[in-house]
């Protein structure tokens, strides 16, 4: 698991709940049925008429993914290629096609057997560039549904409260029944701003930070490609390959090395 998700949704949501208990409230007080389907209703209908339903259903299922930790180590991924630029370099880049059926990821496979195919480095660069800006563009889409979402639920949260007032105007005549309704009013304002400020928002940048960290990986593995196809000393290539690393993943590197 990803510690850093799963300790700020924890730490978020406990520190709300203890200010409530701490203020002498309740939980009861904020559980309410109908403003949360007001809510969440008309957040999720405003997100579907502005993203089509695969967009939505494919950033839904991402959601899994921001709460476990990346599997792959950016270092592993240079001694991969730099073994795979030893091995060419003794071989010749075609004996690299024995080892396409142990790739797991498709974007380094494809580069590869592109290049044991015999494609020219600048063809190859090309190609793979325009699969990378596609495949980029559509992840994109991702994070901005619950952008959209984080937009459109405070909104909604206030539509909620005063549909709520409106009730609790028939009933002037009961100063208690106004008082706890206005109350309930509200609190479809709290799940609008909360679920937009704790949830959605943190879920979208979390999201694009993690398509960053993809398009950052598929780069490294085209130019790594790209050099074992021209022919770089592995060395060089592993010193090359180490410029896409943060400082504080350098630093990892080397005290692993």
């Amino acid at each position: 698991m990803d510690k850093a998700s799963l300790g700020g949704a924890v730490l978020a949501m406990a520190g709300i709940v203890a200010g409530l208990l701490i203020e002498g409230g309740n939980l009861g007080q904020v559980l309410q049925p109908t403003a949360a389907l007001i809510v969440f209703g008309g957040t999720m209908g405003a997100v579907l008429l502005q993203f089509p339903l695969t967009t939505v259903l494919a950033a839904f299922g991402r959601l899994a993914h921001l709460f476990a930790a990346p599997a792959r180590q950016d270092s592993q991924l240079i001694r991969l290629l730099v073994a795979f630029a030893n091995k060419a370099r003794r071989h010749g880049v075609v004996s690299l096609d024995s080892d396409l059926q142990t790739i797991e990821d498709p974007f380094l496979k494809r580069s590869l057997m592109l290049a044991v195919d015999g494609t020219e480095p600048a063809e190859l660069r090309n190609i793979m560039r325009v699969s990378l800006e596609s495949t980029t563009e559509g992840e994109e889409r991702l994070p901005a549904v619950f952008e959209s979402a984080g937009g459109f639920s405070p909104t909604i949260g206030i539509l909620g409260a005063v549909l709520g007032l409106i009730q609790v105007m028939h009933h002037l005549d009961n100063m208690e029944a106004v008082g706890r309704g206005i109350a309930v009013a509200f609190v479809a304002t709290i799940y609008g701003v909360g679920i937009a400020n704790l949830f959605f928002l943190p879920f979208a940048g979390k999201m694009r930070l993690r398509i960053h960290e993809d398009h950052r990986r598929r780069e490294m593995m085209l130019e790594g490609v790209i050099s074992i196809l021209e022919g770089m000393n592995p060395r060089m290539l592993e010193v090359k390959l180490a410029g896409f690393l943060s400082h504080a993943q350098e630093n990892k590197k080397e005290k692993a090395a």
